[in-house]
């Protein structure tokens, strides 16, 4: 009899040390998304505010003259280009964190399933939406205002589209600007594909201490 308890004995402490090793990779699994969580989440804030600060209506003296200028170019042109280029300097002035942002798109759909691609995708989409808007209304609408003749009709279609062009590439104010609700809700819904794998990830490690504290008082 003693030998059967004594062989139980074994074999309940073995147990509990394989489900002790396993609860360990799995905490050290779940610390891993943690630290995965709370860096991609704290580069998804950054972007808000740069993003923000790229669409500021209000420019320093010196902002867009990077811009390497034709050799033909009109001064009346160049200003407006320089105008419009402001959004490329801001954002150049980040790239290396926009791409670093970027390069988590992977990890985190490896880590929380491939639904997690879609705020990296919407803020990569607002990102190239802002840029066209730069490059359209330096080249296009801005030099054509007031310098090129239109029938009236014509006229009322460019003023829409500029006007649709400058709400992308300038910041609007809250209550009318449309790209910054979109920022808002990727980093929403970035916030809630982490909180929920985190939360999952604890409240299984917990059930996994439970059953092997249980395991070690019977034995």
């Amino acid at each position: 009899m003693t030998n059967v308890i004594s062989a139980l004995a074994v074999m309940i402490a073995a147990l509990s040390f394989v489900a002790g090793v396993s609860a360990w990779k799995r905490e050290f699994v779940g610390k891993r998304q943690i630290e995965l969580a709370e860096s991609v989440l704290a580069m998804f804030y950054e972007a808000e505010d740069a993003i923000r600060e790229i669409r500021s209506p209000f420019s320093f003296g010196g902002e867009g003259k990077s811009r390497k200028r034709a050799e033909y170019e009109h001064e009346e042109a160049s200003q407006l280009l320089d105008q419009a280029y402001v959004v490329f300097e801001r954002y150049q002035k980040r790239e290396r964190f926009f791409a670093r942002l970027r390069s988590t798109r992977y990890r985190i759909m490896a880590a929380f399933g491939p639904s997690a691609a879609g705020p990296f995708d919407e803020l990569s989409s607002v990102l190239n939406e802002i840029l066209v808007a730069a490059r359209m209304l330096g080249t296009h609408y801005w030099p054509r205002q007031g310098l090129v003749d239109m029938e009236p009709e014509e006229f009322d279609r460019h003023l829409a589209d500029m006007r649709r062009q400058e709400a992308v590439f300038w910041y609007m104010g809250d209550e009318q600007d449309k790209i910054y609700p979109r920022v808002g809700a990727a980093v929403k819904k970035m916030e809630e594909i982490t909180r929920k794998a985190v939360a999952s990830r604890t409240s299984l490690l917990d059930d996994v201490w439970n059953r092997i504290k249980k395991r070690s008082k019977c034995s």
